[in-house]
């Protein structure tokens, strides 16, 4: 892997960012601190290991404990999320990773929360009109792993896209950073896509634009680290922080109901809230 063990562009750039242009870098956010990156040429994003496209990394507390500001926050993703977003068509959220095994359930847990509302585009056709306007169609998957199933995420989401036809694919899926300072505390979310396993040198097939012929949008939360990025003497592993638990569960309800907020504009927290 490119620039160490981390799936954040933001990491992968740092390091590199004074050898080249090939890039653009803003700053903004009121409950997150905001960085947009957008890797302009093929080449820059080679020596950065990333593909061209735009990475909006939010940092803040960590997304384990409370905050007082927890919708304003959920909303302010929701608003990065929704700017990447074709406006109409059918939106599939795929939720990547094994529910089996804590650190990699964060899409799993996230899909959970999301309002499947394809379905009912048919089914309250004529019972709700100003309900269905308020809605966007939209279809999940939590298809689990290739141990578990004998079958690639990508080969799984590619056979269902060919069925349903969304516009475009939400791809959620825990990472791997390389600054403790980020563990459980960044959301990334990128225009190219995600490449499953990574950040932990487990490379599966790529979910992109290249492999489905749709935008795909990769968003993930940093939920483990390699031991050697927090002690030069430590054996090398790959660790989770202690509250792993509670940072999965909470995570997974702000990118939810974020993904919620963001594909259904007209919607408001306290309404994601009471579903």
């Amino acid at each position: 892997m490119t620039n160490g063990r981390t799936d954040l562009a933001l990491e992968s750039i740092s390091s590199l960012a004074e050898q080249h242009s090939g890039f653009t870098q803003h700053q903004r956010g009121k409950y997150f601190e905001i960085t947009e990156i957008c890797i302009t040429d093929a080449e820059t994003g080679k020596a950065f290991g990333k593909p061209e496209g735009n990475y909006i990394t939010l940092s803040g507390q960590s997304l384990s404990g409370f905050s007082e500001h927890y919708p304003e926050m959920t909303e302010e993703f929701a608003q990065e999320l929704r700017s990447l977003l074709p406006e109409e068509g059918l939106v599939f959220v795929a939720g990547l990773g094994n529910q089996h095994i804590t650190p990699d359930a964060l899409g799993v847990q996230t899909v959970e929360k999301i309002i499947a509302t394809r379905h009912l585009q048919k089914e309250l056709a004529q019972e709700d009109e100003d309900f269905l306007k308020q809605l966007r169609p939209v279809s999940t998957l939590a298809g689990g792993v290739l141990g578990q199933t004998g079958i690639e995420s990508a080969e799984l989401i590619q056979a269902v896209c060919r069925q349903i036809h969304p516009s475009v694919v939400i791809a959620v899926d825990a990472l791997a950073c390389t600054a403790p300072e980020r563990l459980g505390r960044t959301i990334q979310i990128a225009d190219t896509g995600i490449a499953p396993g990574s950040g932990v040198s487990n490379h599966r097939t790529a979910l992109n634009h290249e492999t489905l012929g749709i935008p795909v949008i990769g968003i993930g939360v940093p939920t483990v680290i390699n031991t050697r990025y927090l002690s030069e003497t430590a054996p090398e592993m790959t660790v989770a922080p202690r509250d792993i638990d509670r940072l999965i569960t909470q995570a997974a309800h702000l990118l939810g109901c974020g993904i919620n907020l963001a594909v259904h504009p007209e919607m408001h927290y306290a309404d994601i809230a009471n579903f």
